[in-house]
């Protein structure tokens, strides 16, 4: 089987992060969403549990999660560590964006598998639908903030405590030229060889 190995290495360094702020307000279509979420379930996985799972919001379904997200975050906030930018945060991104995935790592019951490694096989996945995202064109936001490790958002997913929440990702078509990439430190000095 031979492969564009330049075209897959051109691919891998040109992933981005491009945050929902950064989305034009065009609609993802819900082709390209299944091809997507279809790329997912080619990562990694010890023993073949696949423990990704995903729920999307798109159209109405984002305002759902908006309304459940805030209000979460205004009942489960003490009133002085409340902040209204976070809160409108919650609420911004969720406008600004067509699809919102929610990525779970559903925790199987094959003890002789270790939690971190569904967590990254979980990971793996995630990485395909950027990769796969970034071949479309579109971008990624893979997010963290509000509510989202809150027991109660695992829940509302529909999922239990031994599963987890890992974020979500925000898919969109960026409204400005691809950003350029950058990384502090060269891969050499991050690997150590022994060879002998």
């Amino acid at each position: 089987m031979n492969f564009n190995v330049e075209e897959v290495e051109k691919l891998i360094a040109h992933r981005r992060t491009i945050k929902p702020e950064e989305f034009r307000s065009a609609i993802v279509g819900e082709e390209a969403v299944n091809r997507i979420l279809n790329s997912a379930n080619w990562a990694p996985t010890h023993g073949y549990t696949e423990p990704w799972r995903f729920v999307v919001f798109y159209k109405e379904g984002l305002k759902k999660l908006s309304d459940f997200h805030t209000n979460l975050y205004k009942s489960a906030t003490p009133t002085e560590k409340f902040k209204q930018v976070k809160f409108d945060k919650i609420t911004s991104r969720l406008n600004k964006t067509t699809v919102a995935i929610a990525l779970i790592m559903k925790r199987g019951n094959n003890e002789k598998i270790p939690e971190i490694e569904e967590l990254l096989a979980t990971g793996c996945a995630v990485q395909n639908m950027q990769l796969m995202a970034t071949a479309m064109g579109l971008g990624t936001y893979w997010g963290s903030g509000g509510m989202t490790y809150h027991p109660k958002m695992i829940e509302y997913l529909g999922y239990t405590p031994n599963d987890k929440m890992l974020g979500f990702l925000y898919l969109g078509h960026p409204k400005n030229d691809w950003p350029k990439g950058r990384r502090v430190t060269t891969i050499s000095e991050k690997v150590k060889w022994i060879k002998t």
